[in-house]
This record gives structure tokens, C-alpha cells and sequence, in this order.
């Protein structure tokens, strides 16, 4: 083999390689770990056990448990719920408090938000709202060039996303389709 012939070494990480199969076994092994008994204490070892790694991989890759849940939780509720496009505000707000309020009656969903923002804190509360105010913008931007008056993502936050996961990680009262939509109609009543 001539020095041009010979392979050349492969850096940096591979998509889909031994760095994605780790991430992969440990975001299940945590979801599966929040679904299974929300009450027992999560750590990095008992993670580590059921994802098939060890624990310094995890430790090195994530740091503390609140890091670990907000990745998780951040790569869960990325594209999960579509932007709805109805062609009017009211449509496409109903649609994506529809969509949400059915996700959140999800069992396993609960389960990681609410350990995502009670072990996470602060930085798991960002890694639950990020994605879901970007979704919001989205529409409200699209009602804006459609050259309507659409209120602030401020103000569609604490009317739409604010009661929604409050009702969710707090009450046991039922997120119905109903309930979601009479949030919009209260944001657009005035």
C-alpha cells in the first residue's frame, strides 16, 4: 500500500455511532426510569444500570442528573406537537392547545415534565418551555403576515401554556379539548 492509498483516520464523532447509541439507551433508560415510579430518586448510577453504560460516561457526557433530564426532556418535546396551520389565529391556537393538552395527559409525558422541573429547576422548567414558546412564536409571527394583530408570545404564554402545564404537573383536574380552547377564546376575547 502506497502512503496515498493508505485510510485516513476518521475524526470527530459519527452520526449514528457508538456516541448516538449511548445518548439513545440513556434518554429511554431515564424515560422509562420517570415512567416507571415517578417516586424513586433518580440518579446517574441507576441510569447509567439500565441504559448499559457506565457511569462516568454518563457523568462525563451530562454532568448532574437536572442536565441529563433537561436533554432529555429537550430532545422529547422538539417536534413533537406540529404547528398547526388552519388559516386563522383562533384555529391554529385551538389545534396547538388541543394537541398539547392531549400530550400531557400522556402518562409518560407527565411523568418526565414533572421530573424535569422538580429535579431540573430552573433549567429543566427552560428545557420544558423553550420548545413550546417557539412553537407559539411560530404562529403568532404567521398571523402577523397574514397582517393580523396577534397579542405577545408574553401574553399567549401566561393565557395558553402557563394554565396548561400548571393544571398538568399540579392538579388532577382533566386537560380536555374543551378546557384547552376556552383558554384561546379568553387570550382573543379581548
Amino acid at each position: 500500500m502506497s502512503p496515498t492509498d493508505s485510510p485516513v483516520p476518521q475524526t470527530g464523532s459519527r452520526p449514528g455511532g457508538r456516541s448516538a447509541r449511548v445518548r439513545a439507551a440513556v434518554h429511554r433508560a431515564v424515560e422509562e426510569l420517570v415512567a416507571d415510579d415517578p417516586a424513586d430518586p433518580l440518579t446517574i448510577p441507576v441510569v447509567a444500570a439500565r441504559a448499559g453504560v457506565h457511569s462516568t460516561t454518563v457523568y462525563r457526557r451530562w454532568g448532574s442528573v437536572g442536565e441529563l433530564l433537561a436533554d432529555v426532556a429537550s430532545s422529547r418535546f422538539s417536534g413533537d406537537i406540529v404547528v398547526p396551520d388552519t388559516g386563522s389565529l383562533r384555529g391554529d391556537l385551538e389545534r396547538y392547545a388541543s394537541d398539547l393538552a392531549k400530550d400531557l395527559c400522556d402518562p409518560d409525558t407527565l411523568a418526565l415534565v414533572r421530573a424535569t422541573i422538580g429535579i431540573g429547576g430552573e433549567q429543566g422548567a427552560a428545557a420544558c418551555r423553550r420548545e413550546r414558546q417557539q412553537q407559539l412564536e411560530a404562529v403568532l409571527e404567521r398571523e402577523s403576515a397574514r397582517d393580523g394583530r396577534p397579542p405577545t408570545l408574553e401574553r399567549t404564554t401566561d393565557a395558553v401554556l402557563a394554565p396548561l402545564y400548571y393544571r398538568a404537573v399540579f392538579t388532577d383536574e382533566p386537560l380536555t379539548p374543551e378546557w384547552a380552547r376556552a383558554l384561546v377564546s379568553h387570550l382573543l376575547a379581548d
